[in-house]
């Protein structure tokens, strides 16, 4: 217990000296093993997890769904996505913001990355927002809670993340997160409303079309829909697995960008070095997070966990919302990945214990470290916008992303009092 907790200060005080994740991760984990059973075994550890990480025809699904990803953001899907939303609710009070709010649900299902996702909103949808006089702080603010839609909306990279970790079935964690990103969408686009009611010129109503235009508007976003329905579609009517669906997509997304004529050899090689950088850096931060997950289980800790938690009396749901929210509170000072490698091992075997459904968890958890997101100093979404929208000060998005934290905190615990939203699709279809 003393070692794995020595562990656990070691970590955090590499990530606060901003070393590498996956470094500080296998440095620890490493570290650990050779203290506690030798040189030779913690070696023996560091060369079969870098093996079967990257030789396990199951992880393979992570650089084929980053290359559909990268693939179709080259094809600027996202532009028409916004054109669609906006040519539907844009004429409303804060419609372009809710129209930024659903295009980044829709980016987010084919990018899986909500860095990716807010970035690439606030070129397409700040512009407009701008022309139609949109105060800065419900601008930005709807960018940025928008895109942590992208780690929720399958196919999420945190969602497979954490099912590699817990032996999850990554399809049904797919299936568990579609309802309630749906539902971000709604409690974001009713933070717009709110904000539109109490400064009606934050955000002014845009051009209405008519409904011929509406129709072409969304004729544009048929592609994406086709994609979405044959990868999810088919994982779900077991035809194939995450893996072929990764494969399929990835397949089907070079298609739909060659039939775009945005697949040029530039724009290739482009996508296929970003695609291999971002797949080699998740793989290493994935293998450190086996490393340090080995480490911790090796040590007990999680067993003593259990056992303290086990002795308190108090209901089991209330363990799971304390626990919700020191992931609240861990969301200030880590980002994302780091939250899930990190406590995963020490959360997950105690709310198994307490007899819940894995996939729930899961999904409470992404939706949970979604906050983070948004939440001061870290804010990765809001350093995004940062360095995409230079003029606007960080301040601003900080406070314009104030009401779509609130509505962030409601649907967690909207998640946590009824598991049958997160649980509904997964049993209809598993």
């Amino acid at each position: 217990m003393t070692v794995a907790a020595i562990a656990f200060l070691c970590l955090f005080l590499l990530i606060f000296l901003r070393v590498p994740l996956a470094i500080a991760l296998t440095v620890v984990g490493f570290a650990g093993f050779w203290y506690l059973v030798g040189l030779q075994p913690a070696l023996s550890l560091l060369g079969t997890m870098t093996l079967q990480s990257t030789m396990n025809y199951s992880l393979s699904v992570i650089p084929l769904f980053v290359l559909m990803g990268n693939v179709l953001t080259n094809a600027r899907l996202s532009e028409e996505l916004y054109a669609a939303a906006n040519a539907m609710i844009g004429h409303y009070r804060g419609g372009l913001a809710m129209a930024t709010v659903v295009a980044c649900g829709g980016f987010g299902a084919i990018c899986g990355s909500s860095l990716a996702t807010a970035a690439t909103m606030a070129k397409v949808s700040m512009p407009s927002m701008r022309a139609y006089g949109y105060h800065d702080k419900l601008a930005t603010g709807a960018i940025a809670a928008g895109g942590t839609l992208g780690i929720l909306i399958p196919p999420s990279v945190i969602l497979i993340f954490y099912g590699v970790m817990t032996e999850t079935h990554i399809g049904k964690l797919f299936a568990a997160g579609i309802l309630p990103g749906l539902l971000g969408i709604v409690l974001y686009s009713v933070a717009v409303s709110y904000v539109v009611r109490r400064h009606p010129d934050w955000g002014p109503a845009g051009a209405r079309l008519s409904w011929r235009g509406r129709m072409h508007a969304l004729r544009g976003v048929w592609s994406v829909a086709l994609l979405f329905g044959i990868v999810m579609g088919g994982i779900y009517g077991g035809i194939f697995t995450a893996t072929e669906a990764a494969a399929v997509g990835a397949s089907a997304a070079f298609v739909i960008a060659g039939l775009r004529g945005s697949l040029t050899w530039p724009a290739l090689k482009r996508i296929m070095t970003e695609s291999l950088y971002t797949s080699a850096m998740l793989f290493a931060i994935l293998i450190g997070g086996m490393i340090f997950t080995d480490f911790v289980n090796f040590t007990g800790v999680h067993s003593g966990f259990s056992n303290w938690i086990s002795s308190l009396d108090v209901a089991p749901l209330a363990i799971v919302a304390i626990i919700v929210l020191l992931y609240l509170v861990l969301g200030a000072v880590l980002d994302s990945l780091s939250m899930i490698l990190l406590t995963v091992p020490l959360f997950h075997p105690v709310v198994i214990s307490l007899g819940y459904d894995p996939v729930w968890f899961g999904i409470l958890l992404v939706v949970t470290v979604e906050i983070g997101l948004l939440t001061p100093p870290i804010g990765s979404n809001v350093f995004v916008l940062k360095s995409v929208l230079p003029d606007v000060g960080t301040g601003t998005i900080f406070a314009g992303v104030v009401p779509f934290f609130l509505v962030d905190v409601i649907r967690v615990f909207i998640l946590l009092l009824i598991p049958s939203i997160s649980l509904f699709l997964p049993n209809l279809l598993f």
